[in-house]
């Protein structure tokens, strides 16, 4: 189903996931025309960036730069009251509570405590993420072929961003146990600059990354406690995990919303009705992501703080009604508003440079 015309072999786009115009044009048989119809999306005449170039996924890593880390920075506030009603639960009972005691103990200042780990770490997360989410997704798409990348698009999106989420958890992993133990441990440290080096003092540089590490008073070994429980809130092994629920729902939320609510189709949408699309879906994916993740995040949480802890202790102190939902309703309107605003912040980025929008098949105007 490529154009004709790329018989240089330079051009890598997969025509079943992204058209140009001119490939739009291009006469097809019933079978493909149905295909197109469903999961094609038109990339702009005026963009600059060749489609799946290392120029396209370039954009695609700077986009998610910006949405991933300066959305994360701009909720820190939020992001350390539920970090300390997970970590101490008696203290820090609810979130208004948590907000006062907060306020009280640590003034203005400790509402902003840990924003320098939290945007390194998460721009460094969500450049890997996005970027590798493009690739991997036409990567799993050519190895399928146009029909079976239709038929199962769902599937193409959940292994395009598990894949894409085990590489970034492990460029966030250093700076999410930095901005855990500043945020839940006044003293610790003022932030990165100081908190990185006395956290590799106490615990090493192997302290930061994903290596085998003995219990002490235990004769077994676990892995690094915070790499293993971040994979697991973002690629578990079930079926309803939350790298899916952030981007196949998302995907397939934008694709209903273009189906279903609205009547024209998305190549004759202004960009602000695309963009406001990207927000809702992003929005409701956040949701379902949210309440998917959330004790995994609790554990993330907890055994950062507690050096030498394991599951079972964090299963013994919060128990598992705890894990699911101690500071669960903040969690909720945190994580929505973030990959609502996420997906707004990726997609405009992309628009402003002449690429189309995430998701939602363009299905060609009826003939009069």
């Amino acid at each position: 189903m490529a154009s004709p015309e790329n018989t240089s072999g330079k051009s890598l786009i997969p025509s079943f996931l992204y058209s140009t115009s001119r490939t739009m044009n291009l006469e097809q048989n019933n079978h493909s025309s149905d295909i197109n119809r469903n999961f094609m999306i038109p990339a702009p005449k005026e963009s600059k960036v060749e489609m799946f170039s290392p120029a396209y996924y370039k954009a695609c890593a700077v986009g998610g730069m910006l949405s991933c880390g300066l959305t994360h920075m701009s909720v820190t506030p939020l992001d350390i009251v539920k970090c300390n009603m997970q970590i101490d639960p008696t203290k820090y009972k609810s979130i208004t509570s948590g907000f006062g005691i907060l306020l009280k103990e640590q003034g203005i200042k400790g509402f902003f405590r840990g924003w320098a780990p939290t945007l390194v770490g998460y721009s460094a997360q969500g450049a890997c993420k996005m970027g590798f989410y493009e690739y991997f997704k036409k990567y799993y798409s050519d190895i399928a072929g146009p029909e079976y990348a239709t038929k199962y698009k769902t599937l193409i999106y959940l292994a395009g961003s598990a894949s894409a989420e085990f590489i970034a958890d492990i460029a966030l992993c250093p700076f999410e146990a930095v901005k855990v133990r500043v945020q839940t441990q006044p003293g610790f440290a003022r932030g990165l600059s100081d908190g990185l080096p006395k956290f590799i003092k106490a615990q090493g540089v192997s302290g930061l990354f994903s290596k085998l590490k003995r219990v002490p008073n235990n004769i077994s070994y676990r892995l690094y406690k915070g790499i293993v429980p971040l994979w697991g809130r973002q690629i578990p092994c079930k079926p309803t995990f939350n790298t899916m629920m952030k981007f196949a729902t998302f995907e397939n939320i934008v694709e209903a919303i273009y189906k279903h609510a609205i009547p024209t189709p998305k190549n004759e949408c202004s960009n602000t009705l695309q963009l406001g699309v990207s927000f809702a879906g992003g929005y409701v994916a956040g949701v379902f992501c949210a309440i998917v993740s959330h004790p995994a995040d609790n554990l993330v949480s907890f055994l950062n703080n507690a050096q030498g802890a394991t599951v079972g202790d964090a299963v013994k102190k919060l128990g598992l009604m705890g894990l699911c939902t101690r500071g669960l309703p903040l969690r909720i309107f945190m994580i929505g508003t973030l990959t609502g605003a996420q997906w707004g912040i990726y997609d405009a980025f992309k628009v402003s440079v002449g690429l189309p929008t995430t998701g939602g098949g363009s299905t060609p105007a009826p003939a009069h």
